[in-house]
């Protein structure tokens, strides 16, 4: 199986603009391609993972990657799937942010030896001079055109600023620019970028009478066509600091029933034969397919070492017989506590278990939180330091458990 038609068979390409073509390019090494990151937090998280896997696979069949930090364009903000108009960042945060990418980055992709390269287009679009762009790209941009784009129409009732509507010309420049500068011949990128690529293949081909290409790549939702990635605790990173290994783990762990063959396709390297294999598995032979999608992205991601750990702390839980070493875990200070103790509503908040008290007072009217094995019926129930000095472990329904302690 070419490499072309692996990405399809595990579902990771959604449009082309060349079939023939592109397969020619990647199938055989030859593809300088690009993939842009929004650099608007200090990690990545779930939602790259689809691009850093297409990256980690083309670039072992010799094609080389180029890890593009939106540095320039995160100035300007990009309106795709958004309904409000995104802050404007600071050069200092974009730079801290863009180093903490290169190095999660490393884990899928080589940079050395030139294999692969990390570049910033502040490094290019912050010295542009706004007349002499006006007059090189301008006339190549049908106005008419770029607001048929979806990415635009999703935000016109809400209302486009100008600043917004630049997007599409400065990605567009970026694809213009790397294939000048560094034959980078083609550009992947999520689907709902596809009207930005298509305006930089077509830059290209106004410009310079030369052929670029353009390849999406399948957005990760849920089989209810969410996007993954989400938890009660907002994004699920690939920073240990905002995501630890198990919570990670059990990200994936607990994934729906209906997702977890896709992600094993899309998400990791284990052969299609041997997943395709479990499509008839249901229960505890699901759950074994569940436990094989949560190792192999935390080895991934983590280590080995971390997904061996994780994966024997959430076992040893599941039958009651862990430690609590490699469980999440909150330390409360002092000043948290009244008179030595604390109610369990503040502390399952503090916990951030819920996102309100109500909340809270709901899941243990229900009987859904256990405290040290108890079941919790007295939502006024306070939690003394002496019990926080050893430690107690909440357990939120089937599935969450966390540790506090003072």
């Amino acid at each position: 199986m070419t490499l072309y038609d692996e990405l399809v068979a595990r579902g990771l390409v959604a449009q082309v603009t060349d079939e023939e073509e592109i397969k020619d390019l990647i199938n055989n090494g030859k593809a300088t391609f690009y993939i842009g990151f929004d650099p608007t937090a200090d990690s990545l998280h779930v939602g790259h993972f689809m691009a850093l896997n297409l990256m980690r696979r083309m670039q072992r069949a010799g094609n080389r990657p180029i890890a593009l930090i939106g540095g320039g364009t995160a100035m300007v903000g990009d309106p795709s799937g958004r309904t409000d108009m995104r802050s404007m960042m600071t050069t200092e945060t974009i730079q801290h942010n863009c180093e903490c990418f290169k190095k999660q980055m490393s884990k899928f992709i080589d940079f050395s030896d030139g294999k692969a390269l990390m570049l910033n287009n502040a490094d290019w679009l912050m010295k542009l001079n706004y007349i002499e762009l006006l007059r090189e790209v301008g006339p190549c941009f049908s106005v008419n055109n770029m607001l048929r784009a979806e990415c635009y129409k999703q935000r016109m009732e809400k209302g486009l600023s100008f600043l917004e509507f630049n997007y599409m010309i400065m990605q567009s420049y970026d694809f213009y620019h790397m294939f000048q500068e560094l034959g980078c011949n083609l550009q992947c990128g999520g689907d709902d970028q596809w009207s930005n690529m298509l305006g930089g293949t077509e830059l290209i081909r106004r410009k310079l009478g030369k052929d670029a290409y353009a390849m999406t790549i399948t957005l990760l939702l849920t089989s209810e066509g969410k996007k993954m990635g989400k938890t009660q605790k907002g994004a699920v990173w690939l920073d240990p600091e905002k995501t630890s290994p198990y919570e990670f783990y059990q990200y994936w762990r607990n994934v729906d029933d209906a997702d977890v063959l896709k992600c094993l396709r899309m998400l990791t390297d284990v052969p299609l034969e041997e997943i395709d294999a479990m499509a008839d598995w249901e229960g505890s032979q699901l759950n074994k397919a569940k436990e094989l999608l949560a190792f192999e992205l935390t080895k991934l991601v983590h280590s080995e070492e971390e997904a061996a750990k994780a994966q024997e702390t959430a076992r040893g839980l599941f039958s009651g017989a862990a430690d609590m070493a490699n469980m999440p875990s909150t330390t409360l200070t002092a000043d948290q506590l009244q008179d030595g103790r604390i109610g369990i509503l503040d502390l399952m908040m503090a916990a951030k278990l819920v996102p309100s008290k109500r909340e809270a007072r709901q899941l243990i009217q229900q009987g859904g939180i256990l405290l040290d094995g108890e079941k919790v019926s007295d939502p006024t129930l306070p939690v003394t330091a002496e019990q926080l000095a050893n430690g107690v472990v909440i357990k939120k329904g089937k599935k969450t458990y966390h540790k506090v302690q003072l």
